[in-house]
């Protein structure tokens, strides 16, 4: 019988017996929760029958099937780039899973268990699993140091290997109810657990994920070494005494890897910002787990820090291309802006579980913003091209050495692409959750769910066309008439709030206003941390909806932000948009907004598979170089949701624009080329 599967482990508290604590809020099964949504469901089909076959393809193509196979055979030579390159067969499985319990198939489900198979044979006799190393022991990986776990703080990965491969078996556990990925990984898992920890060799994991794969496990076994384990790799971080903890080079100072100094001490998000959002989730997970104050404090610090001083305005994390990192305070380049789509997938773990942590939606405001602008962008519409960098801008005669101006089928590093193929299709696991008896409604996506109140069963249909259109109906139907209260996130974009912070806000005030009735008659509600909380005595067919304003908002960045002085950026509901050079005669870069342009929102059904565009006729700017002539005329300027960039080809993008002509930086057009490290 197939079991349920959860976004980001969130197994309800009855998973393991009498454990003692765990977050606040659960979250609705994933499996409890059936889309037939227009925005999300098509992507969904076209990730298990385009993006997951490819990825699979890709693993066999380049070779990383048959390192397990080598490995298998004790015979051969490592034939990929990197150490962590196993991860792509295990983060495909585990996005297969969830979309195996979206679209069942069989034939999938074949493969993904003679994937197993392959992966099971490559595993050594103690649980030992990295194909860098067993396939020539006496030649591993030259990441990966002559003998097991010595070079685990900076280069091997072999823990990271070993918490992608916990994820993707708790993923096929719960979607097929099979243990033959979770024997593995158990295994695996009873060898890490016997090999770190007190008393025992000491390591803080260079790459952190490992961290949240042993919660997952902790939750299907109740096994408490595994969270222990998984506290101890958080405890060990800030103990390495071999840092300079004078130099500003984070790789010299242990910032890169979040180990300049103990957890539970950090207050500001530093170094690789995939590596640190994992951190942050399994720092969220041990707290909630435990109860360790001093973490949640941290926790809580640390992410008050990214959305008040370190996001970009659609929810990308990791402005500096070298070290793919966080920078410093208020350091969002535009020119140069990294952004990586792993970094927006581990920014929807680790917000999500702040939000089981504390019940507020300011939470799934930023998981809203990431998800639908700086994530999805990662993925071309066709399903099979990809960026692994997010830009902020692009623009003629300027480039840099991380910039991406156009989609890629695959990366020698794949790590972007395969994360995509887990995380889309778990996003049901994130529409609902529960408090007792209080539903928390957090995304807005058609479809229907189940879930218990009381001990009986309440059915929930959304019906709407978001995000282009603001009006939401929900049809409540508890099994009997029954009291509880229904919280539906009123997100922060409609209440004049951009984000949870003055790091970007609207310049301007909304039009129109949230409207909320039931079966036909406005409501009183009360509004308690973003939600409007209607509590009453629910019946059978009970029609809430909920009216969200869509105006066209302008949006300005906090005067710390140097690169967006002078400049606004478009917001339409959840959807930060950008102007691209496909609809405005082949540039971007020369487009002015001044205050008072009015915008008109008008669906295009056959441009970028149905987008909502934002039209108004606004300065131009054209250059004569050769008679050194500026002219601005006004022109019908057209602007595109950013996650739809880049699928016409290559040419200029804009996300701010200049409201003035003496913002434009018209001789930045000729500039040099700027440094850039991947």
């Amino acid at each position: 019988m197939k079991r349920s599967l959860l976004a980001v482990a969130l197994v309800s508290a009855s998973t393991v017996l009498a454990q003692p604590k765990d977050y606040p809020v659960q979250a609705v099964n994933f499996t409890a929760v059936k889309l037939t949504d227009n925005f999300w469901l098509p992507r969904m089909k076209i990730n298990h029958n385009v993006t997951i076959p490819a990825s699979f393809a890709r693993c066999e193509s380049t070779g990383r099937v048959k390192n397990f196979e080598m490995a298998a055979a004790h015979s051969g030579k490592f034939c990929t780039t990197f150490p962590f390159d196993d991860t792509d067969i295990y983060k495909t499985i585990e996005g297969a899973s969830f979309s195996l319990s979206l679209f069942p198939d069989k034939k999938l489900e074949t493969y993904i268990d003679s994937l197993i198979d392959k992966v099971g044979k490559a595993q050594e006799p103690d649980g030992y699993l990295y194909t860098a190393r067993t396939i020539d022991p006496q030649k591993p990986h030259n990441w990966a140091g002559p003998e097991r776990w010595v070079k685990e703080r900076e280069l091997s990965h072999e823990l990271y290997n070993s918490g992608h491969l916990y994820e993707a078996a708790y993923a096929h556990y719960y979607a097929t109810g099979k243990k033959n990925l979770l024997n593995i990984a158990l295994k695996n898992a009873d060898l890490v657990c016997s090999v770190f920890g007190e008393g025992k060799l000491h390591v803080a994991p260079g790459h952190e994920i490992v961290e949240m794969g042993l919660v997952k496990l902790y939750r299907i076994t109740g096994k408490q070494q595994y969270l222990q384990t998984a506290r101890f790799f958080i405890e060990e971080r800030g103990r390495y005494k071999g840092y300079d903890a004078k130099s500003k080079d984070p790789w010299r100072n242990g910032a890169y890897w979040q180990d300049q100094q103990p957890v539970a001490d950090q207050r500001e998000a530093v170094g690789h910002a995939v590596r640190a959002a994992y951190l942050y989730s399994a720092v969220a997970d041990v707290a909630a787990l435990t109860g360790d104050e001093k973490l949640l404090l941290a926790v809580d610090s640390i992410w008050q820090n990214v959305v008040a001083k370190k996001i970009y305005v659609q929810g990308g994390l990791g402005a500096i291309p070298s070290g793919e990192r966080f920078g410093d305070n208020y350091e969002l380049p535009n020119a140069t802006a990294y952004n990586e789509t792993c970094a927006a997938i581990a920014g929807v773990y680790w917000n999500y579980r702040m939000f089981l942590l504390h019940g507020d939606s300011k939470y799934m405001d930023v998981l809203e913003k990431m998800l639908y602008n700086g994530l999805i962008s990662g993925i071309g519409l066709d399903g099979k091209s990809f960026f692994y960098a997010n830009a902020m801008q692009i623009k003629n005669h300027f480039s840099h050495q991380a910039m991406e101006p156009e989609r890629s089928g695959w990366f020698d590093c794949s790590c972007c692409p395969t994360n995509l193929t887990r995380l889309i299709p778990s996003i049901p696991g994130y529409v609902y959750a529960q408090k007792g008896d209080a539903v928390y409604v957090n995304l807005f996506v058609s479809g229907n769910a189940t879930m218990n109140v009381h001990g009986k069963p309440v059915s929930i249909v959304q019906q709407n066309n978001y995000p282009w259109d603001g009006a939401l109906t929900f049809t409540v139907s508890p099994q009997k008439t029954d009291a509880f209260s229904l919280l539906v996130r009123i997100p922060g974009w409609a209440r004049n709030e951009a984000i949870p912070s003055n790091l970007y806000t609207f310049s301007d005030n909304p039009a129109t206003k949230v409207s909320i009735s039931i079966n036909g008659q406005p409501v009183e509600y009360s509004v308690d941390k973003g939600y409007a909380v209607i509590k009453r005595t629910w019946k059978k067919g009970d029609v809430l909806k909920v009216d969200l304003p869509m105006d066209v908002r302008r949006v300005v960045a906090s005067e710390n932000v140097k690169d967006d002085q002078g400049k606004v950026a478009l917001q339409r509901g959840p959807l930060i948009y950008c102007a691209e050079w496909a609809d405005n005669n082949g540039r971007a870069a020369n487009i002015l907004i001044p205050p008072d342009a009015v915008f008109q929102a008008r669906f295009q059904p056959d441009l970028l598979n149905g987008v909502e565009v934002l039209q108004s006729e606004v300065p131009v700017i054209t250059v004569d170089e050769k008679a050194q002539t500026v002219s601005t005329n006004r022109k019908l300027v057209t602007a595109i949701p950013y996650y739809a960039w880049a699928n016409r080809g290559k040419g200029e993008m804009m996300v701010w624009f200049p409201e003035k002509v003496k913002d434009v930086e018209i001789i930045g057009e000729q500039s040099k080329q700027e440094p850039g490290k991947k």
